[in-house]
């Protein structure tokens, strides 16, 4: 089983879109044994709450259900438990390294890595408010990944 957690800042946008888009994919691949899949904030200031209305329009606009999915905070326990743990933005990784002790397993992954624009970060709609441009970093990293673990062609 491929266990992935992705990270953003608050986990209400950018890393739940992951999530849920990455579910689904897996889930019309017919894939869902075989993944563990989740998302988590690297800050405290969204915990507990639910995923941004306008982001989780947006997965419904796309057929997703995201409901029940609440704002987490990463635990050092995530290193030992996911396989690969992506972040949106390298503000993430800086914080995910520090949280982590570092990456001594090399399983710290920027998103975009995934992408034909690998190094950038996923367009964060929290600032911008172009969840569309969100949709299309998230799709494209997300099926990205699963061509690097040699699940798509």
């Amino acid at each position: 089983m491929k266990k992935i957690l992705f990270v953003c800042h608050g986990n209400i946008c950018r890393s739940p879109m992951a999530e849920f888009v990455l579910k689904d994919m897996v889930n019309r691949a017919g894939l869902s044994d075989s993944f563990l899949i989740a998302s988590a904030a690297t800050s405290t200031e969204e915990i507990g709450n639910p995923v941004y209305p306008p982001a989780k329009r947006m997965l419904e606009q796309h057929g997703i259900n995201a409901d029940g999915k609440t704002a987490r905070q990463i635990r050092k326990s995530d290193y030992a438990q996911y396989d690969l743990i992506i972040g949106m933005d390298e503000a993430n990784m800086r914080n995910m390294r520090r949280a982590f002790d570092g990456d001594p397993e090399h399983k710290l992954h920027l998103m975009m890595d995934y992408s034909s624009r690998p190094g950038t970060s996923v367009a964060d709609p929290w600032y911008t408010g172009d969840f569309h441009a969100t949709w299309r970093d998230v799709n494209e990293g997300c099926r990205g990944l699963l061509k690097a673990l040699g699940y798509l062609e």
